[in-house]
């Protein structure tokens, strides 16, 4: 009877801390390095992907450093998750600066035109294979989701110009579609979310790798761990994440 209690206290403190770690709000600052002697304006950006079920808590956020853009990776909701909190997270993200979004896998699944309405409204510009040009040296590129096979990169990268392109897509199995896809060469950063990091990893190991930051030849790719979760609202190992890329 010993045991059985004390196995018990450890898997309800264990579960309570998965709990509670689904839920906290962690900033991860990065500087990422553009090798290209064109560039001169820095450029800092506020990432935030997979929000699902959460409500983005307002004092929270409104303390976060500011941002020249505001990039959605995916996920917004899920199903059955209210529209009002939709509406709640898109005028706080939108609130922040310019934002844009890319859809994921469970924004498909959804009321799509419904969930573009709520974004737009707010002020928050929907990108699905389409680019905006944010200045002399910077394209935003936004993808449709990978799952659905919404993704269209040369119809993408059509307007960049010459520019750098940032790669807005919420599956990171993206950077496996580059070699085909003109002005490829011309992405200096992919920004995906999709994966939560594996969300509950046991003794490191996940069904997917963690979230982090890679280096490649010509473009830095960063994968979220994400910000809200899937199926069950607790995380082990991989924990939440909004970031802050500060480009130089």
């Amino acid at each position: 009877m010993k045991y059985i209690y004390t196995g018990f206290i450890f898997f309800l403190s264990l579960g309570l801390w998965m709990l509670k770690r689904a839920y906290e709000n962690n900033l991860v600052t990065h500087k990422v390095h553009i090798n290209n002697d064109s560039i001169h304006r820095p450029l800092t950006i506020l990432f935030i992907s997979d929000i699902h079920r959460r409500k983005i808590p307002e004092q929270w956020f409104r303390s976060l450093p500011d941002a020249d853009l505001v990039l959605i990776g995916g996920d917004m909701t899920e199903k059955g998750v209210s529209y009002d909190r939709v509406k709640a997270n898109a005028a706080l993200l939108a609130e922040a600066g310019n934002a844009y979004f890319v859809f994921g896998n469970n924004d498909e699944e959804v009321d799509k035109n419904r969930l573009s309405g709520i974004l737009k409204g707010a002020g928050i510009t929907v990108l699905e294979n389409e680019s905006v040009v944010l200045d002399d040296h910077y394209a935003l590129s936004g993808i449709g989701d990978i799952n659905y096979r919404k993704d269209d990169l040369n119809a993408a990268f059509k307007e960049v110009g010459n520019r750098n392109v940032i790669l807005l897509s919420h599956d990171p199995r993206v950077a496996r579609k580059l070699a085909g896809a003109e002005r490829s060469d011309q992405i200096r950063l992919i920004l995906s979310g999709h994966t939560h990091g594996g969300q509950i990893r046991i003794f490191g190991f996940g069904p997917y790798e963690k979230g982090q930051l890679i280096k490649k030849d010509h473009y830095t790719q960063l994968i979220s761990n994400g910000y809200g979760t899937t199926v069950i609202p607790m995380r082990l190992g991989a924990k939440s994440e909004v970031h802050l890329l500060k480009i130089y």
